[in-house]
Parts: structure tokens; C-alpha cells; sequence
């Protein structure tokens, strides 16, 4: 497999275990209040992820997961703010599920941006 596909997957994969799965209510509930910690965990928990995810391949493994961690708190910041501000619920309006695909789209727009970064610098 070649390693900017693998990388790819890992990242992916790590998204997914740490936005479903690991996803506390602590942070979920959290995450449209700036700053509040339970929205830094979640998005420091997708730092450490993708430093795992890329400290086999990379000498900027850190800088890229720390990248990753800002992006992914804002993307997730803004996304909670929209709902909240015009009452968009899981059960309740259509508009939910389109900012959480969009949510989803940035985060893998994310991952191949860091992937770009990541074969920049093996030029």
C-alpha cells in the first residue's frame, strides 16, 4: 500500500474512533461553549491521534497534529454555534444532518491538507 494512502486511512480511521465512539457527552455537550474544556479534550484527543498516526512517517508529526487539533476545535466549534443558534436538532430539522456532513467534509479536507504539508516536506 503506498504510505499517503496508509496515512490517509489511519487518519480516517482515528476520526471516526475518536469522534463516535470515544466521544464522551462531556465533550459533545460542550464543544459549542469556546473554550470550555470539554471541547479542548476533543480536540486534543484528535492532536494526540493524528501525532500517533503520523510519528512513523514524519519529522513534523507535531506541528501537523497540533494543526489538526486547532482546525479540528473550530470546525466543531462553529458547527455546535450553528445549530444552537437556530435550534437545528437531530430530530428536528434536515439542516442538522447537512452541517454534520459538512462537519464531516471538513475534517477529511483537513486530513488532505496535512497529507499535502506531509509530502511537502519530503520534497
Amino acid at each position: 500500500m503506498d504510505t499517503t494512502l496508509l496515512i490517509f486511512t489511519l487518519l480516517i480511521t482515528k476520526h471516526f474512533v475518536i469522534d463516535f465512539p470515544l466521544q464522551a457527552a462531556y465533550q459533545y455537550t460542550n464543544k459549542g461553549t469556546y473554550g470550555h474544556p470539554g471541547g479542548i479534550l476533543h480536540a486534543g484527543l484528535h492532536g494526540i491521534g493524528t501525532w500517533l498516526c503520523l510519528l512513523p512517517f514524519s519529522t513534523i508529526a507535531g506541528i501537523l497534529a497540533i494543526v489538526d487539533m486547532i482546525i479540528h476545535y473550530h470546525i466543531d466549534w462553529a458547527k455546535m454555534s450553528i445549530n444552537k443558534h437556530y435550534g437545528w436538532g437531530p430530530n428536528t430539522h434536515e439542516q442538522f444532518w447537512w452541517l454534520l456532513g459538512l462537519d464531516q467534509f471538513l475534517h477529511y479536507l483537513t486530513y488532505i491538507g496535512i497529507l499535502v504539508w506531509y509530502l511537502e516536506t519530503l520534497s
